[in-house]
């Protein structure tokens, strides 16, 4: 299971991706799409065509890690991205139902409690 910080934005490329590409073609890939350095250690989600398939970038100190999901059966659920766009923002929890299959237009967040005086 690919656990990050939540810290950590998570950037979502729209398109997709010849899964063949490795860091060099990746790290391209991020400074023409999305105009980031990749070394700022954001993390990066590329997508195959059939949608069977995904990898992520992440730097993390001393080098570039990518990680690779085949799926067995079924295909992954997008995030939605309007008009032109070719990438989203995503956060950790809907990384997470991502990857667990969980239909991310079904999920909603509920309310929950804070603290008085928290932000």
């Amino acid at each position: 299971m690919l656990t990050c910080p939540t810290h950590v934005p998570i950037y979502f490329y729209a398109r997709p991706v010849d899964l063949r590409k490795s860091f060099d073609g990746l790290c391209g890939l991020v400074e023409s799409a999305f105009g980031r350095d990749v070394l700022q250690g954001h993390l990066f989600l590329f997508v195959n065509r059939r949608r069977d398939r995904i990898k992520a970038l992440w730097w993390q100190p001393g080098g570039l890690v990518i990680w690779y999901l085949r799926l067995e059966q079924g295909t992954l659920e997008l995030p939605r991205v309007t008009g032109e766009q070719s990438s989203v923002t995503i956060d950790a929890a809907q990384l997470a139902m991502l990857l667990a299959g969980v239909p991310l237009d079904q999920a909603r967040r509920r309310r929950r409690m804070q603290v008085a005086g928290s932000v």
